[in-house]
């Protein structure tokens, strides 16, 4: 069998880091020469600034421009640098190649706006006036601790980067020289290195592409017969347990895949060593790309960190849940177990997660929902049992105080019945969507507007306010009539019992795409932001005290939510505090 030499693949390696290794010195090298060559050319030009501020201090003034002007001049050319003087409006009074009269205004230049705010300013970029890059420094002409003006010194460019580059020249030449003596040395030290194993590699190299069924040739001397011998019992293991291991990881993904759970896995030191799907959808990373990371990285909820290193801390099973605040707010059941390998050894911990946030949201809104009935309940009734037993104690003699009483009664008893007839309604409208009772047909959209806004004008009226409809005649839903015109009477006896007497309230209606989008514009005092996510919520109150005052079962946005679901659509609200609130019900 003829055997391939390896010296192709050592020496070109040999080569490329050599290659790489004198590039990069190189490159330090020319780059540090030149940050180095530009910083003492910098500080060069300072110490000239300041030289010629100082001999400015003593009779500098504005309106001396010309004799500033003449001496830049003169000390430019001593110098042999381009001296410029400008004020603090960035009027340029004095240069030492150019007429300051035809000169543009330097106010805006960065070196400039640096120095008059008392530093140093240090800037390189391409002269329009003299046609070529410049490197500048400007300095502050202080007088009685007062910057009034600023003094900048300037060089072309031209003479540093030509020294540069033949710096560049002779390092690059050494570098040449260099590595063509290492690529000879490469060269034979690869010939000695890879003739004798050619056989070999080509052999493993099949082994390690998967091909463990061919066998390698018994040859050559002893040490690499032996050798081979060894590779191919080697190989035959191999393949056996490769085999095992493909069959049992094709097991376990497939469970680990079919899983609704997050399962991850960490060992001792805190890196992960496994992370299923459902995981990793939870975490919101890509599985693959945060093996062997530590749980820092995959995990960003502190919480959620923390639990994990109490686990890891732990010998028995540690049992919580986790509240991610980054997400929402999302609720994780965490269940973590120590890992063991087969021996019972502790390599670390097994961690398993379960999305539970409807379940919590849904006991959450449970017992609010059963607070805020009791709550809504029980003021009318401790009003109506005291107001009778203040009758049974003998106020109901006074004919006066009585009938008072009663009308209240009588009002407590009207605003249990509302509350009772909207929690029917809304049940109502809850199991006919669940049943598919509820029955959309295409229809006008501005005649169930103009229907709602004739109900709604007398309480308009009663307040001096106006009800604008703007609705095309064309436009067309599939909707329920009866439905949809109580969740816009809900809209508008919102807008007209919060926004001010002789205000306006706008009803509007237009498609976008495939939705309808109904809004109800008022000029209230507006929702505070933190309120607007929980607005449509049963019973759910901005300002208790104020809105029971104002009459309503609190009941009402949950009718138009509940209405705008039962449509196949949403429901959506903007506002601003002092500037109205804009409700907008979205039909798909």
């Amino acid at each position: 069998m003829r055997r391939v030499r390896l010296f192709w693949l050592i020496f070109p390696s040999f080569l490329l880091v050599t290659l790489v290794s004198l590039a990069a010195a190189t490159w330090y090298a020319s780059h540090s020469w030149r940050q180095f060559s530009f910083k003492e050319t910098a500080a060069n030009l300072e110490i000239r600034a300041r030289l010629a501020a100082a001999q400015l201090k003593g009779w500098f003034h504005p309106v001396e421009g010309a004799r500033i002007d003449r001496l830049c001049k003169h000390l430019g050319k001593l110098s042999n640098t381009r001296l410029t003087v400008i004020l603090p409006s960035g009027r340029v009074v004095g240069d030492s190649e150019e007429d300051p009269a035809r000169m543009d205004n330097h106010g805006d230049r960065p070196e400039i706006r640096e120095a008059f705010q008392g530093r140093v300013g240090v800037a390189t970029r391409f002269s329009y006036t003299l046609k070529y890059h410049m490197i500048y420094v400007a300095v502050p002409l202080k007088i009685q601790g007062q910057i009034q003006g600023v003094v900048r010194a300037a060089l072309p460019l031209v003479a540093i980067t030509q020294a540069l580059w033949g710096l560049y020249l002779r390092m690059v030449l050494g570098a040449a020289i260099i590595a063509v003596l290492v690529a000879a040395l490469s060269l034979v030290l690869a010939r000695r290195l890879t003739r004798p194993l050619e056989g070999l590699k080509r052999g493993a190299q099949r082994f390690a592409q998967g091909d463990l069924g061919r066998k390698l040739p018994v040859v050559g001397t002893e040490e690499l017969g032996s050798l081979a011998e060894a590779l191919n019992h080697m190989a035959a293991q191999l393949e056996e347990q490769i085999r095992t291991l493909t069959r049992q990881r094709q097991e376990q993904e497939a469970i680990l895949a079919s899983m609704v759970e997050g399962v991850l896995a960490v060992d001792k030191q805190g890196r992960l060593i496994s992370l299923n799907q459902a995981g990793a959808r939870m975490l919101g990373v890509a599985a693959a790309a945060v093996q062997n990371r530590s749980i820092q990285e995959v995990m960003r909820d502190q919480g959620l960190q923390w639990f994990v290193t109490r686990a890891l801390s732990s010998e028995q099973t540690v049992e919580d849940d986790v509240v991610l605040q980054a997400d929402g707010q999302r609720v994780l059941q965490v269940r973590a177990t120590a890992l063991r390998d087969h021996e019972g050894r502790p390599l670390g911990t097994l961690v398993v997660f379960h999305d539970v946030t409807h379940l919590r949201r849904l006991e959450s809104a449970r017992r609010d929902f059963v607070a805020n009935v009791s709550h809504e309940l029980k003021t009318p009734i401790t009003s109506i049992k005291g107001f009778v037993e203040t009758l049974l104690a003998g106020a109901l003699k006074e004919t006066e105080t009585a009938e008072h009483f009663l009308r209240i009664i009588a009002r407590h008893t009207d605003r249990l019945n509302e509350i009772i007839e909207d929690l029917l309604y809304l049940s109502r409208i809850e199991q006919d969507a669940e049943r598919g009772r509820i029955f959309l047909t295409s229809q006008r959209v501005k005649g169930i507007l103009e229907a709602a806004v004739q109900v709604c004008e007398p309480r308009a009226a009663e307040k001096g306010m106006a009800l604008h409809l703007s609705c095309p005649e064309e436009l067309r839903a599939r909707l329920n009539a009866p439905l949809l015109e109580q969740a816009l009477v809900n809209l508008l006896d919102n807008a007209i019992k919060y926004s001010p007497a002789g205000s306006l309230v706008e009803v509007e209606a237009e498609r976008s795409g495939p939705e309808v989008l109904i809004r109800v514009k008022d000029q209230g005092p507006g929702i505070p932001k933190e309120h607007l996510p929980r607005i449509f919520e049963r019973f759910y109150r901005i300002d208790p005290s104020r809105e029971r005052k104002s009459g309503g079962s609190g009941l009402g946005l949950a009718i138009v939510k509940h209405i705008a679901q039962a449509h196949r659509g949403r429901v959506a609200v903007e506002s601003t505090p002092g500037q109205g609130s804009t409700f907008c019900i979205i039909i798909s």
